[in-house]
């Protein structure tokens, strides 16, 4: 696919400021479009909004090797198929120009460079000020990521050596960033492994620190991998789901560590010459990465594929918990009527962060949203069952890499 669609324009003009959607969206990635397509399926009028200068950009801005872990024939948007070979694996630029392709082909209302400074209720509804403009709304959707877009790094990182350089995994694009010498790379998700594994490959002493999440049990270049992807897939919208036990128990492992690897293999990083450890890298020791077992490691790089965190500081709601997580279920914020969310780890099922899910909570919150504001039923309610709710991941908000 190429990468040189136009740039699709904000929505022209200001905005009139006694007018108010029914819903205005935060974020346009693939769970803010995909909520404003049923809403406008709905009949409801939306607008959405985003930091980005062009849809697609938190795409765009990832490392070079980027590709999705599922096949395209399991990635879909309301409405659309994914493009590319079925068994193929869109790479970042693709899916960024499929974004901005779907925005555009839908005709969804994106307002761009438009950041929110400040989320507040009104007597009718909310508003939300941004920098191209202040909307008035009756409801509001929060779809900014399944684990928010700030990146998450440890106090003690401003403790190692100034001569060190550290790149979380949002910064680094390719091996050619690095210092010469010894990497390590903390975290043992999906990034951690295919960054760890990319820059052994490059030349790189490289370790790789973090848990052992596990992985499915078949190469990505195994014929044996169209049958298990479908099985996968399966477990992972119908199984692991927060109303099963099976799914709670994931949705923990998942919020608080990350998934089992799918892509790349324990066996691919012994055969780079990756050094693993389960040891976590709890501090400094004159300025080198300490780890729990006592001993250091001489990295004249450090990647921290340690995740991201919400930044919901502009946000004047009581819908967040102590950690900064969202009280919701199923994307429907638990305290205060009118506030969603789209997009959340786990928000149904496992599935709920990828393409392959994100279009079913969509219309479960778009559903939602038209009961609320409309006089008839949308769809068929499902009531909450009466399990605990998982703890959020979270803990004290940490700040970013220098």
């Amino acid at each position: 696919m190429a990468t040189t669609d136009p740039v699709l324009p904000t929505t022209p003009g200001p905005a009139d400021p006694h007018h108010s959607f029914d819903t205005l969206i935060i974020g346009a990635g693939q769970a803010g479009l995909s909520t404003a397509y049923h809403l406008r399926r709905r009949g409801l009028d939306c607008l959405i909004v985003d930091a980005a200068h062009r849809v697609g950009d938190h795409w765009r801005h990832q490392y070079d090797s980027l590709a999705l872990f599922t096949a395209n024939k399991f990635n879909h948007l309301p409405g659309l198929g994914f493009p590319g070979q079925p068994w193929g694996f869109a790479t970042k630029d693709e899916v960024a120009a499929a974004l901005e392709a779907y925005a555009r082909d839908f005709d969804l209302p994106v307002r761009l460079d438009s950041p929110v400074h400040r989320l507040s209720r009104t007597p009718e509804g909310f508003r939300t000020e941004t920098a191209t403009g202040t909307f008035l709304s009756r409801t509001v959707v929060l779809a900014t990521g399944p684990f928010g877009q700030l990146p998450r790094i440890p106090e003690f990182a401003w403790d190692l050596d100034a001569a060190i350089l550290q790149l979380h995994s949002s910064q680094y694009r390719r091996p050619g960033q690095l210092r010469e010498g010894q990497v390590l790379v903390v975290g043992g998700g999906h990034s951690g492994c295919d960054i760890a594994l990319e820059v052994a490959q490059s030349g790189h002493p490289t370790t790789l620190a973090g848990r052992d999440l596990g992985q499915i049990p078949v190469r990505w270049d195994n014929p044996l991998l169209h049958l298990i992807m479908p099985a996968v897939m399966f477990q992972h919208s119908r199984i692991y789901r927060r109303g099963t036990r099976a799914g709670q128990r994931m949705r923990e492992e998942v919020l608080h560590h990350g998934a089992p690897r799918l892509r790349v293999q324990a066996q691919d990083l012994d055969g780079a010459g990756v050094v693993r450890t389960e040891d976590r890298v709890t501090g400094t020791r004159d300025g080198a990465p300490l780890l729990a077992n006592g001993r250091t490691v001489p990295a004249q790089t450090v990647i921290w594929a340690t995740g991201f965190r919400h930044d919901y500081s502009w946000l004047q709601l009581p819908v967040l918990d102590a950690d900064g997580w969202p009280r919701e279920y199923r994307g429907v914020a638990e305290d205060v009527p009118g506030v969603f969310f789209c997009g959340l780890a786990f928000q149904f099922s496992m599935s709920s962060m990828n393409f392959h899910g994100v279009g079913a909570d969509a219309a479960y919150i778009a559903d939602r949203i038209a009961e609320q504001l409309t006089d008839r039923p949308a769809g068929r309610r499902r009531t909450r069952p009466g399990i605990p709710r998982a703890t959020s991941p979270g803990g004290v908000p940490q700040r970013a890499g220098r």
